[in-house]
């Protein structure tokens, strides 16, 4: 940014001025009085005036006057310095050799006198510029409106920014008092003239010794228990928190370093941020066609968020609900106009629908993440959660089997662990589906398992903020109820990544940290909102509703964990699904088109996922002749290549439209 043309002028005046004068009192200085600049006026007038330009050449090339200086920082000063050294420099070589050799009957200026000069001269471009500089921090520091007091917490390069920030900017509503860092090396000391008063541990304290009304917590990397920490210690002194945003936020928006806000649920769940191995990921997503599934949802819609920054050939964003895909497909052409994204509305459970859409876009990497997922609907929905997330996902899974996609992500859910609800019953059965289509089709098809997300639709947090909204009570079904979170970005990025990692058949489960107890979110949440637990809002205990667990799991007995080259990720190395298995699925899925009775498709539910329990009295199922879910001689899309066992082509009819695909009644 360039300083105005007359405030150049000024500064460049004023140099000439003291380039002028200098020399004159550098020489009283040294002999301290004018008799020898009288008796050699003639040498001090040669040594002068040639400098001037000279010097001011140089100034000019250090981009002294092309510096704002009014809002200089210690970064610029060593232009100034730079301008000092090398025009000392200068001054010497001209004085102490130059001149005694061309006019030898001048004699030598004294090289004491030319260090003085040059010491003088660097003093003289200080001055205005640190004067200028001063006056503007004071102008600018002058609040309109009385601030807060606030603390900073974290005495690192961002409580430093935020701490300039605060003190210079009239509009903040916020004076910075003093720091806390538990670094002890700086325990005592000053920054900007305020003190780092004690560590975290001691935050009640300081903020009680200096009145403080808020706290800011200026650590982008601190861990979620720092945050939740600091909010309670903050809450119970009365004290608003406020933070800067985290290191995702700033990877994604750089200039956000700066910028508080308000602690959200998020930042109280805040992990290490997580190392993507971009490499294996674009390979599978980078100049490619990419399909996904449910891309109006919040799982669906950051993972169409992350795929169009990896810069696809062609993103598919295939949902059932339009207003959802509409709203996804906006903010995808304003975010990456530069990515081809083409909307799709489809029902998952339409298998000619899904079969032409594969056979036109030839998906080269699909993510499934469109299901059922809401566990109490489920239980009295239990036909549609079935042929949604069963029989939705084989119609997925074919047709990209069928015309040969060779990455397969299925999203599944941690209630498919010896599960007791509908809901995750149906995602057990979806991830076999999955496992026996890498089998058959030979290709790189996986499942991905993880626990709750927060801030997806009709989950936990946004329903404790509107029963907060509402006045009460936060409902929670059991104190002793617990469940693993993740943040979307967060579950996202994982997927991604398991995704490269896969061979074909593998159940991947992420890292969800520790479980959390939903009492003590809702106590957080509440209190985030600036209320307090009894007071103002009441906590209410439900009971468990049918088909919730007390503990979610994220591992079958039955399955071996075994590392990936990412810490967030292990591999679960499922038994092979029998293949009694793979007829019984079948036979449920007429049965759940045809109308069955709930209980009888949960006991079908039973034999296939041993693991689940219900409540409902056992019903035998006989054994029927059904056709298998991947038979090579299933008629296909005239054009496509019919995939068998391991991926060997079949011969395929040349005359087999998609309509003579066999739908369910």
């Amino acid at each position: 940014m360039r300083s105005s043309p007359l405030r150049n002028r000024y500064y460049f005046l004023g140099d000439a001025l003291a380039l002028t004068i200098t020399p004159f009192v550098a020489l009283w200085l040294r002999f301290e009085s004018t008799a020898w600049i009288d008796a050699h006026l003639a040498l001090v007038l040669a040594y002068t005036f040639p400098l001037i330009a000279v010097r001011l050449g140089i100034a000019s090339i250090f981009h002294l006057y092309r510096t704002l200086w009014n809002y200089a920082s210690a970064l610029d000063v060593k232009y100034i310095f730079g301008t000092a050294t090398v025009s000392g420099i200068v001054a010497l070589i001209w004085g102490g050799i130059f001149l005694p050799y061309m006019m030898p009957e001048l004699g030598r200026f004294p090289l004491s006198a030319i260090i003085l000069d040059s010491i003088l001269f660097g003093l003289a471009i200080i001055a205005p510029r640190a004067l200028a500089r001063a006056g503007f921090s004071r102008i600018t520091g002058k609040r309109k409106t009385p601030a807060k007091r606030a603390v900073i917490i974290g005495a690192g390069q961002t409580g430093k920014i935020i701490a300039k920030e605060l003190l210079t900017n009239p509009e903040s509503q916020l004076h910075p008092v003093a720091f806390l860092d538990d670094n002890k090396s700086i325990r005592g000391k000053r920054l900007y003239n305020l003190p780092v008063a004690g560590s975290l541990d001691e935050l009640p304290s300081v903020l009680r010794a200096f009145k403080a009304q808020e706290a800011v917590i200026a650590i982008p990397s601190a861990a979620g228990g720092v945050i939740r920490q600091v909010v309670r210690a903050a809450n119970a002194a009365g004290v608003h928190t406020h933070t800067v945003p985290s290191l995702t936020e700033i990877l994604a928006q750089p200039s956000s370093i700066s910028t508080l806000r308000e602690v959200r649920i998020e930042d109280l769940l805040r992990r290490a941020p997580i190392q993507t191995e971009l490499k294996s990921v674009r390979r599978m997503i980078t100049d490619h066609t990419v399909l996904v599934t449910g891309a109006g949802g919040s799982i669906g819609s950051e993972l169409c968020r992350q795929i169009s920054r990896l810069d696809p050939e062609r993103l598919i964003i295939l949902g059932h609900g339009e207003n959802s895909i509409f709203e996804t497909l906006h903010e995808l052409r304003a975010s990456m106009p530069n990515v081809k994204v083409i909307p799709v509305i489809a029902d998952i459970r339409n298998r000619a629908r899904i079969m032409r859409i594969f056979a036109e876009y030839k998906p080269h990497s699909v993510f499934h993440a469109a299901a059922h997922k809401h566990v109490p609907l489920m239980e009295g929905n239990v036909a549609e959660a079935i042929t949604n997330n069963v029989a939705g996902t084989r119609n997925v899974v074919q047709a990209a089997g069928l015309t040969g996609s060779k990455h397969f992500v299925l999203i599944s859910s941690d209630k498919a662990v010896r599960p007791t609800s509908v809901m995750g019953a149906t995602k057990r059965v979806a991830e076999q589906i999955v496992q026996t289509a890498a089998s058959e089709y030979g290709l790189n098809f996986v499942s991905v398992r993880f626990g709750n997300v927060l801030g997806s639709r009709g989950s936990v947090v946004p329903t404790f903020l509107r029963q907060i909204r509402s006045g009460g009570p936060v409902t929670i079904t059991h104190p002793e109820m617990r469940r693993y979170f993740m943040t979307i970005p967060e579950a996202v990025q994982l997927v991604l990544q398991a995704g490269a990692l896969g061979h074909g058949g593998e159940v991947f489960v992420l890292d969800m940290g520790e479980p959390i107890k939903i009492v003590d979110l809702a106590t957080d949440i509440i209190r985030l909102s600036g209320l307090e637990v009894g007071s103002d809002i009441q906590i209410q205990f439900t009971g468990m509703r049918p088909g919730e667990k007390m503990y979610e799991e994220m591992f079958f007995s039955s399955e071996s964990a075994s590392p990936t080259g990412h810490e967030k990720i292990l591999r679960a190395k499922a038994v092979e699904v029998p293949a009694q298995a793979i007829q019984r699925i079948e036979k449920m899925l007429e049965a759940a088109w045809n109308t069955t009775p709930s209980v009888t498709l949960r006991n079908m539910l039973h034999e296939i996922v041993p693991g689940y329990t219900n409540g409902e009295t056992d019903i035998t199922v006989g054994e029927a002749r059904v056709t298998p879910l991947w038979n090579p001689k299933m008629p296909t899309p005239a054009g496509l290549p019919a995939m068998g066992r391991n991926g060997q082509k079949t011969p395929t009819p040349a005359t087999a439209p998609i309509a003579d695909m066999r739908l369910p009644s």
